[in-house]
């Protein structure tokens, strides 16, 4: 897949460029909802010997029209999104920078330089796409405002138990730690990636030695607990369980929350490996303890329960 970056204006030539269907959204998760609205579109470039395409922003326009400056986290951070866009199949990702210029074009001006000026002559969108300054583009009054003939075609939502599957929903099915709900909305597993570090090593004078992951990339995490979790290190998968928190028991400060993973029957040195934690099953909360050997029960009985729960 070939991967293009533009800004507002782009220096492209329509002519240089090869008749396109592309989907377009910001795709946050790549879940079954944003997989139907790209799938379609790969299906009719296919079908009609064209090249296809996706088309997305970054940052979130949150990030320009809200002023929020803070790295915002997103189920799929560019990269990881970028890499299940290609997984689907598609020849080209256009990522379109978000800014103020961008903001400020309006919807005409948007079709006629990223759309048509793109040679995309067949474009695919869910129901609820907008466009153009203040959003005042959308999937209703998107033929009024193209300059030259662009095929449409909008896709409805899809639901799950009646209710449309969002990028909002799964934010909130990981917020309440209902790891299945998320993966039905997303089509596949919790997970992120993620390099380990050195931590305080106080896990392995009690039995429990962890792998302390630092992630490359802010992203939306589960709910604060303890996992059941799957650990993909090299290609192979390990059982393990992961406390995601502050650990209370031997620290006051809130500071943003950390992913320790006790790996089960594993002794190697991952210190500057990458892994991938996938998240299976919430536990429990996290707790403060009033002493170690307190501490260590409960992580006996938590390795009990995980043990059996992958059994």
């Amino acid at each position: 897949m070939e991967i293009i970056s533009l800004t507002y204006p782009h220096e492209l030539n329509k002519e240089d460029l090869p008749q396109t269907v592309a989907a377009i959204g910001f795709f946050d998760g790549i879940h079954k909802g944003h997989q139907k609205v790209i799938n379609q579109a790969l299906n009719i470039a296919k079908n009609g010997h064209k090249q296809s395409a996706v088309i997305t922003f970054d940052p979130h326009p949150s990030v320009v029209l809200q002023g929020k400056m803070e790295d915002v986290q997103y189920l799929t951070p560019l990269d990881e999104k970028a890499a299940l866009i290609e997984k689907i199949g598609i020849d080209r990702l256009y990522i379109i920078r978000f800014d103020r210029k961008l903001a400020q074009l309006s919807p005409e001006g948007f079709l006629a330089h990223f759309i048509t000026g793109l040679n995309i002559d067949h474009l695919v969108a869910g129901y609820d796409f907008t466009f153009g300054f203040k959003g005042a583009g959308n999937m209703k009054n998107i033929h009024q405002m193209l300059q030259e003939p662009v095929e449409v075609s909008m896709i409805d939502k899809l639901n799950y138990k009646s209710e449309k599957i969002s990028s909002t929903r799964i934010r909130n099915a990981l917020l309440a730690g209902n790891i299945t709900e998320a993966e039905e909305l997303l089509g596949r597993s919790v997970q992120i990636n993620g390099e380990v570090v050195h931590g305080d090593k106080r896990g392995r004078t009690i039995g429990y030695p962890t792998a302390n992951l630092s992630l490359t990339k802010p992203h939306f995490l589960p709910k604060i607990g303890v996992y059941a979790v799957e650990v993909i290190i090299d290609g192979n998968t390990y059982y393990g369980m992961a406390n995601l928190g502050y650990k209370p028991t031997f620290s006051d400060q809130r500071l943003d929350p950390k992913i320790e993973v006790h790996i089960f029957d594993f002794d190697e040195n991952l210190y500057g490996r990458e892994i991938q934690i996938i998240w299976k099953q919430f536990i429990r909360e996290e707790v403060k303890f009033s002493g170690i050997d307190q501490l260590i029960n409960q992580l006996k009985q938590d390795e009990r329960n995980i043990r059996q729960y992958f059994s």
